[in-house]
């Protein structure tokens, strides 16, 4: 445990921001598996989900969350995933 008061802080503030973050991830993984069930069930909303989880992708982008390559890559296999079952 540091001595000082503004290490003592810096700890507090990668806790909780560690805890955002990752809340965040957690919450877009389970869009992205939305996403993706609702393409492979061919639902009706799979259009609507997969423009929800594309959204959200370029949201932890810019969040800085996700590396834009990345994201860039999630958004591409969505896109093609959609395409695939029309």
């Amino acid at each position: 445990m540091p001595n000082i008061k503004s290490a003592k802080k810096r700890v507090k503030v990668n806790a909780s921001k560690a805890a955002a973050n990752k809340a965040r991830k957690s919450e877009l993984k389970t869009i992205l598996k939305k996403a993706d069930a609702a393409v492979s069930e061919n639902a009706a909303n799979k259009e609507d989900a997969i423009k929800v989880a594309i959204k959200r992708v370029d949201q932890a982008c810019a969040k800085g969350l996700m590396h834009k390559n990345k994201a860039a890559r999630k958004k591409s296999q969505l896109a093609k995933k959609l395409n695939a079952s029309k």
